[in-house]
């Protein structure tokens, strides 16, 4: 039965956990601990009231008839409690225990991610049937599992749900709490928390320990081993080595006993000496969470301490419907509104960036007075979620067309290299007057060269408008410079498209610590990415010249309306030239003049 539920990726339950066999043994003997004293007292008293002298409780006589007495022991007591009980409490573990039901998210609420969630359930099995593992195949189940990936992709969720799932005590921390203002109390609340640990295990059959932004105390102790820096980098790193391998450490009612057995045989002929208890091994499963797993020791991921590191990375499309239906199921919406809508409109989004969106979908619609979110609100939303609130900025007639005219310029392009628009605004968002928001018609893991020309020639299409209306540009063109010269430096720098294939990303330069700065510093690839950029700004320039009439009728449309969806601009491409052909690669440099000379004719 285990291994069969092991191998279907079921949690165990009920008497197939060790966990549950031992609690309820430790849960008898602490019932056969508190009866003994408990009858001896009630003896006590029951013998006190037989033999006519009760027991008498209050305040003894001599502190009656002394009221200076009285205060004094108060005054002690509060002063005794003010200078006290700070250093008593500073070492303190700083966990939150939580039990099944503080929790309401439980393990049938994780969807999409299934071999994750698959891999958290199996390292929890092994953990709650530690001992049939090791009875029945010899094995030894994780000790420490690490959660990685980016933020908001559903680590700490899941933890959430194992401890509504596990049944047993669940310690929550973050990283930071460990971390105190005096030398030497960093480490005390590390131990503190893994004696809790020990101590609930012992007590109930087993217990998980999570810690949260496990990076601020588990970082790599190279080059900082000297001087004030020990405690906080090398020293918390090694006591957490030393705690990760502590778990067979005795409790000390056991270090009494076995103090106790010591002193005893010390007296005693060899053959009459009584053994030493053996200590079992408490069963216990670190779960930690961060986002740099790069940074942390090497030393803490190498096997016997996190041995198992389980990735979360974006959700792919197929997970993305997943969640999606989830939380659609829970909000109210348009038919219109499907899981399969959502998944394209969301790639590159992490669950909880999903379920943010459909909240400001919901708030929109609130806005305008409806008790359920439409496809509208949900597309408005995303463009306040990744870009910013709208603001009308009351713009002189010459800059409000001049600025649809660039935008204008940004739309026709993307459209033309089969880019997928979904909105062009003039209207003010963050820091930029006006946006195009596209992505790839398809979810796409890879990218091309090609495909990152495309990227150039539409950054750099604004700029080709207003050269071509105005005979300059403006400075709104600063951050499509910027954002084309960061993937003409990809290009050379990283994908081996320039003038070699050596990958400068792998330098380490100390005077230059991005990528951009790398190639900018290479006179070669400086070159070469100057020529990707000059060809991208040429090939704009031809889009715009080419179809200029398209241009002008897309900016006529933003002067009316502010804001005009994708479906309208690809209406307006389409009159002018046939865009349902996907093109296997998109045409460059001559090759696209040549194509428009013949066109022309």
């Amino acid at each position: 039965m285990f291994t069969e539920q092991l191998q279907r990726g079921e949690m165990l339950r009920g008497s197939e956990i060790d966990a549950n066999a031992n609690r309820e043994r430790m849960r008898q003997r602490r019932l056969k601990r508190t009866l003994i004293p408990l009858t001896l007292v009630l003896t006590w008293l029951l013998f006190r009231l037989l033999t006519s002298n009760p027991p008498r409780f209050g305040i003894p006589g001599w502190v009656q008839g002394s009221p200076e007495i009285v205060i004094a022991l108060g005054l002690i007591l509060i002063l005794g409690t003010v200078i006290f009980i700070p250093f008593l409490t500073a070492g303190r573990s700083p966990h939150t225990l939580l039990r099944a039901s503080d929790s309401k998210v439980r393990l049938d609420d994780v969807v999409g991610a299934d071999q994750t969630k698959r891999e958290a359930i199996d390292s929890m099995n092994l953990f709650l049937a530690s001992e049939t593992f090791q009875r029945e195949m010899g094995g030894n189940a994780r000790r420490g599992v690490l959660f990685e990936g980016p933020p908001g992709t559903g680590k700490t969720y899941l933890a959430k749900a194992m401890a509504a799932e596990a049944g047993v005590p669940f310690l929550f921390v973050s990283a930071s709490e460990f971390q105190s203002m005096y030398y030497g109390q960093t480490n005390r609340k590390i131990r503190s928390f893994f004696k809790s640990l020990r101590k609930a295990a012992k007590d109930e059959g087993g217990a998980i320990g999570y810690i949260e932004e496990f990076d601020a105390i588990g970082g790599a102790r190279s080059g900082m081993n000297t001087g004030s820096m020990r405690e906080g980098i090398v020293g918390v790193v090694n006591e957490l080595l030393v705690q990760m391998q502590s778990f067979d450490l005795p409790s000390g009612s056991e270090k009494f006993k076995i103090w106790w057995i010591d002193t005893m045989n010390a007296f005693l002929p060899d053959h009459r000496r009584k053994p030493r208890p053996t200590r079992k091994e408490a069963n216990v499963l670190i779960v930690a969470s961060t986002n740099r797993a790069a940074d942390l020791d090497p030393a803490l991921l190498r096997p016997g301490r996190f041995d198992r590191v389980i990735g979360f990375n974006l959700p792919p499309r197929t997970d993305r419907m997943a969640i999606a239906e989830y939380y659609l199921d829970k909000k109210a919406h348009d038919d219109e509104i499907t899981p399969e809508l959502i998944a394209d409109l969301t790639a590159g989004y992490t669950p909880v960036r999903i379920e943010r969106l459909l909240d400001e979908g919901l708030i929109i619609a609130l806005r305008y007075g409806r008790a359920q979110m439409e496809l509208a609100d949900i597309l408005q939303a995303q463009l306040v979620t990744e870009v910013g609130v709208a603001h009308e900025m009351g713009y002189h007639p010459d800059e409000r067309r001049r600025i649809a005219l660039h935008e204008g310029g940004h739309a026709l392009t993307a459209v033309l290299t089969r880019r997928d628009v979904k909105v062009a605004s003039i209207l003010r968002r963050s820091a930029a007057l006006g946006l195009v928001a596209h992505g790839d018609a398809e979810e796409r893991f890879l990218k091309t060269p090609t495909e990152a020309r495309d990227l150039i020639c539409v950054a750099l299409a604004g700029r080709a408008a207003e050269l071509q209306e105005y005979g300059e540009a403006s400075s709104g063109i600063s951050s499509d410079l910027a954002a084309a010269t960061n993937v003409a430096c990809q290009l050379i720098g990283q994908l081996g498209d320039g003038p070699g294939l050596l990958s400068l990303e792998a330098a380490a330069i100390p005077t230059a610590a991005n990528l951009v700065a790398k190639v900018l510093a290479d006179e070669r690839s400086r070159d070469a990415a100057e020529a990707i950029l000059e060809d991208g700004a040429q090939r704009a320039a031809d889009m715009v010249d080419r179809y200029r009439d398209a241009l002008h009728e897309i900016a006529d449309v933003l002067c009316e309306r502010d804001e005009v969806d994708g479906d309208t601009i690809r209406a307006i491409v389409a009159q002018y030239t046939d865009i349902t052909e996907r093109r296997g690669a998109a045409r460059r440099g001559d090759e696209f003049r040549r194509a428009a000379a013949i066109d022309n004719s």
